[in-house]
């Protein structure tokens, strides 16, 4: 039988309580399942919410800039494409003139415009000085977020259909076409082939990996439907669904494949598959829980930075954690106890040709990693330092990563967007397509708005200021300004940081008007500063609520603070990884980029808050498994070479499937889905086979039983929150002589 002496089926605790109740009425719970997901589904089918590009910055002078228009000059609150049109001959032909108005014609009947620019008036348009290269605005009335993709491709659709006899190429670019994102689903197809693959091999038969699949298909469609629902009432960013997609089939894949690890070795211990399967739930379960909280809480600090869409980015994602728990602790116990010894049909030829006569084992104590716990044990030190040394080494080029946002440029060379992007750059200048959008209140001074054209038409990195633009009321008014540097450049930012904290306010000094500096490239610039003015704060967050559920969880102070800091050691690594990728051009070619950019603000962070949650799953599976041998044993060195051997081929299995999910995404067009692929899919990767299988057991096997050291008074105050089953809690080893007088056992 298994390590506990307790009948499974007879196991305390609520968590067992659920286990029986799935595992021993298994079809009742499959079909109050299917019923489940059905209604679920049909729900947000039926009801659920579209999902819009939002990027408000509550705080920022972008924001001020767009509430200002929308409440006094609602005509240019939205947001425009443009219309890019080139030719071998001159554009101010007979001929040109006709394809162009008929453009014009096409886009004007297009729902929600309401003007058309004119290239030849150069009043939201304008000519090349070469006439070979030309633009109109369409301006919505709408900001992008708000306007449907379907109207976005009517437009595209219209205009490329009223030029078809005609020798002008066309593109599309702007803001409103930045807004629409790709839908491909080939990196959730090429991630789910590879988590098969290595499911097969770690697993060694079709049904064993055929479970893990289907929990994790099933907790994402359950997480996609509540996004839907909740997309009802509140918006979510289109990047949403894809970064929801790829946590939570990592995380539903692995946390199924530690509860079915359990479940074969209790089976293999001699339990029958009811039992098998309660003990599996109520034991990894319980690792599996708490992991899954974990990943919330650390999502949910997103929260702190005060930027909505980041924060419901983080939502959405800990929405398929959450039903990968609920899956993975309901369902699975009823599909085991079905499943019972079928688990192994299909088994591989190489292990089926192994198979003696003596009852198969499917512990995950395989000798490999038996072997690699004692050669850790071994060389704790040497190996502590080499891991240090490679994530170091991994983690330089962060030093230099600089926080922005790529702009359409750095699109695939195929794309509507990157060619328009070029053409303009090309014909207008570098600086042309990222304006910046000044809005001015001169209620009380009717000529602030000259002012503030003149002041910013003077400074250095300001290329030309286009015709203000008044409201009917005269009493508001815009300014385009065209800068002499691209959006994504450093030039850039300190051209806006200049106007903002100098320019404008010294042309408007003694006046009681009022000006923001809004438009697309301000507003990433204050995504990026107020991300960076908050990062302190999230990560005292993070940190801390991390450091105290696994203080509570583990009680040591040791355990935690180790985690939090390794964590932080394999966010280093993933975000050198980025810059190296991303900024500095290295592998870009291989998966699709021709252009380096700055690393899109808000990815680090997010990227940070998913690593913390789900690097501590790795922890917690490992802790949780060394902490039940120690409360054996007494052990403290023993215990963590027997749980390296115990857990080590489910954490290295988890962290292969996990990463190749992340990295199936760099496939994609999208440059944000790429950094996000690219991130998480070396943090994860470094933190699984590097730090959690190397750094952690060398470090903990040096510090003995001061791995689980805890003042006595701390002890005393945290309440009680145990990853053991219920019968293990009572079993800690006594204090020894050696400890000090304020510290306690583990238990």
């Amino acid at each position: 039988m298994s390590s506990s002496t307790q009948d499974p089926l007879h196991r305390s605790g609520a968590l067992a309580a659920l286990a029986r109740a799935c595992a021993g009425h298994p079809v009742r719970t499959l079909v109050l399942w299917a019923t489940t997901f059905v209604a679920v589904a049909l729900s947000a089918n039926l009801w659920g919410g579209e999902l819009v590009n939002e990027f408000n910055i509550p705080g920022s002078e972008t924001q001020s800039a767009v509430d200002l228009l929308e409440e006094k000059f609602p005509e240019r609150a939205g947001d425009a494409a443009q219309v890019v049109f080139t030719d071998d001959q001159p554009l101010t032909t007979k001929t040109a003139h006709q394809d162009i108005e008929a453009a014009q014609q096409a886009a004007s009947e297009v729902e929600g415009v309401v003007s058309i620019g004119d290239p030849y008036a150069g009043k939201g348009g304008g000519i090349s000085d070469d006439g070979t290269i030309g633009f109109f605005d369409v301006q919505f009335e709408q900001p992008a977020a708000e306007i449907d993709d379907a109207v976005v491709e009517q437009l595209e659709d219209d205009v490329r259909a009223a030029l078809d006899d005609s020798s002008l190429q066309v593109e599309f670019g702007g803001t409103v076409m930045d807004s629409v994102q790709p839908e491909s689903h080939t990196s959730e197809i090429v991630g789910m082939i590879a988590a098969m693959i290595v499911l097969l091999i770690v697993l060694g038969s079709a049904m064993a990996m055929a479970i893990p699949i289907t929990v994790g298909v099933v907790s994402v469609g359950l997480g996609m439907s509540l996004l839907t629902l909740a997309a009802a009432y509140t918006d979510f960013n289109e990047v949403t669904p894809i970064l929801a997609v790829m946590i939570g089939l990592g995380v539903g894949i692995d946390y199924a494949l530690f509860i079915l690890t359990r479940f074969r070795s209790a089976l293999a211990d001699g339990e029958t598959p009811k039992q098998a399967a309660v003990t599996a739930t109520s034991t990894a379960g319980r690792a599996v829980l708490f992991a899954g909280l974990t990943v919330a809480v650390s999502i949910s600090g997103l929260a702190v930075v005060g930027i909505p869409f980041v924060t419901k980015l983080g939502l959405g994602a800990a929405m398929t954690v959450v039903g990968a728990v609920v899956t993975a602790v309901t369902l699975l116990p009823a599909l085991l106890a079905v499943i019972g010894h079928r688990v192994d049909w299909g088994r591989l030829p190489s292990r089926r040709s192994k198979k003696t006569s003596a009852p198969q084992t499917s512990t995950p104590r395989a000798g490999a990693f038996d072997r690699w716990g004692g050669f850790v044990s071994k060389h704790p030190k040497s190996l502590a330092v080499g891991a240090l040394a490679v994530v170091f080494l991994l983690a330089v080029p962060a030093a230099d990563q600089r926080l922005g946002t790529a702009d359409a440029g750095t699109n695939p060379k195929d794309t509507t967007t990157r060619q328009a992007y070029d053409l303009l750059a090309e014909g207008f200048g570098p600086g042309f397509n990222g304006p910046l959008l000044v809005a001015v209140d001169q209620t009380d001074d009717p000529q602030a708005a000259a002012k503030v054209a003149t002041a910013i038409s003077e400074d250095s990195g300001v290329a030309a200021v286009a015709t203000t633009l008044v409201n009917e009321a005269g009493d508001t008014a815009q300014v385009p300004v065209i800068l002499t540097s691209s959006p994504q450049s450093e030039e850039t930012a300190e051209t806006l940081d200049r106007l903002r904290s100098e320019v404008i306010p010294e042309a408007l000094e003694g006046s009681s008007a009022q000006a923001y500096v809004g438009g697309a490239t301000a507003s990433y610039e204050d995504i990026a500063s107020k991300i960076g003015d908050r990062m302190g704060w999230f990560l005292f967050y993070i940190v801390g609520i991390t450091f105290l559920i696994l203080t509570m969880a583990f009680r040591s102070i040791v355990v935690a603070g180790k985690a939090a800091l390794t964590t932080l050691l394999s966010a280093a690594a993933a975000f050198g990884a980025m810059t190296a990728v991303f900024e500095w051009g290295w592998l870009g070619e291989q998966i699709g980029l021709d252009v380096t950019g700055p690393t899109e603000s808000f990815i680090p962070m997010i990227v940070l808050s998913i690593l913390f949650g789900l690097s501590m799953d790795y922890e917690v599976f490992l802790v949780s498994r060394i902490r039940e041998e120690y409360i054996r044993t007494g052990d403290a060195r023993g215990s963590v070479r027997t749980g390296v051997g115990a857990i080590g081929k489910v954490i290295v299995a988890a962290g292969l499937i996990m990463g190749s999910v992340f990295w199936a995404f760099v496939i994609g067009d999208d440059r944000t889905v790429k950094a996000f692929g690219v991130g998480l899919g070396v943090a994860i990767l470094v933190d699984a086979l590097l730090v959690r299988m190397v750094l952690v057991p060398a470090v903990m096997h040096l510090l003995g039983r001061r791995a689980w050291y805890i003042p006595r008074w701390l002890d005393r105050a945290l309440p009680a929150l145990t990853i053991e089953p219920p019968e293990h809690d009572e079993s800690a080893p006594e204090k020894s002589q050696t400890d000090e007088d304020d510290t306690v056992p583990v238990g």
